[in-house]
């Protein structure tokens, strides 16, 4: 099967851009399956009812989040009501919506999507991602009730990305880190089979400091002082994922590498898709 997942939306450039793109990617590329995460969808932090079902509409499977995913107030009530949108699994027992699930693909595959939050650097600290992933594979075996498994590992360390997709290698068909914004050059197939990248970057504007207009953080670094608030770039932006194949037979991955299209960033498509 052909999955695609996106990075995180950021802003109304990096939805627009998604949106009006993803419908012709999914024809062209004869795409299975689609997760985007739309953690910074809405002016740059979080996400609303509206973008979410936007995102839906225009071919999404899953819409995964992450330490954003409650900065928009109405999140706390739309994300019981949706299926397809995730919050990450790891936050305590009683916290409203879920953290993965089970849905059908194109060519009638299970997908196991399941939105993980890492805890180095990051606020707030959740509970243990590596033993929150071992129970949703617990209940949910690759090849047994599921026929793919994918991790949005969502964290600030690559150390800590790197050592959860070794941890769930072979039992897992992909793991892709967002959150740090930027596309890393490290896309691979570990030794068991599970398809890895720490880092599928951002769909949004890359002439700005992670999708943010770029002035206000250029300040606090020089001043230490604030002297606004942290706006969404609104250049062009480039859709930043990165495509895998996944053997029908075994769940594991075949084949890994970078989607890239937009403006400053050298323009990519997976090869095996071209």
């Amino acid at each position: 099967m052909r999955l695609l997942f996106l990075g995180d939306m950021v802003g109304k450039t990096g939805r627009t851009a998604v949106w009006e793109r993803l419908p012709g990617l999914i024809s062209d590329l004869k795409l299975d399956f689609v997760i985007v995460n739309g953690e910074n969808a809405a002016g740059g932090f979080g996400i609303t009812e509206d973008i979410y079902l936007e995102t839906i509409n225009a071919g999404a499977d899953v819409v995964t989040t992450g330490n954003h995913v409650w900065d928009q107030k109405e999140a706390v009530s739309f994300c019981t009501r949706h299926d397809q949108f995730l919050r990450p699994a790891n936050y305590p027992s009683g916290t409203p919506g879920k953290g993965s699930g089970l849905y059908y693909a194109r060519n009638g595959a299970r997908v196991l999507v399941a939105n993980i939050m890492g805890r180095v650097f990051m606020h707030p600290e959740l509970d243990d991602p590596f033993k929150s992933a071992e129970t949703i594979l617990a209940a949910c075996p690759l090849k047994e009730q599921a026929d793919v498994i994918v991790f949005d590992f969502h964290a600030e360390a690559t150390s800590e990305k790197q050592c959860f997709g070794h941890f769930v290698d072979g039992r897992a068909s992909f793991v892709v880190g967002t959150h740090t914004h930027v596309p890393t050059a490290d896309h691979q197939i570990l030794n068991g089979g599970t398809a890895y990248m720490s880092d599928a970057g951002m769909c949004g504007d890359y002439d700005s400091s992670l999708g943010m207009e770029k002035e206000e953080p250029l300040n606090r670094f020089i001043s230490k002082m604030p002297k606004g608030r942290f706006e969404a770039a609104s250049g062009p932006a480039t859709i930043c994922g990165v495509g895998v194949e996944i053997s029908d037979s075994t769940g594991l991955a075949e084949n890994i590498a970078p989607l890239r299209i937009g403006p400053r960033l050298a323009e990519t498509i997976p090869p095996f898709w071209a």
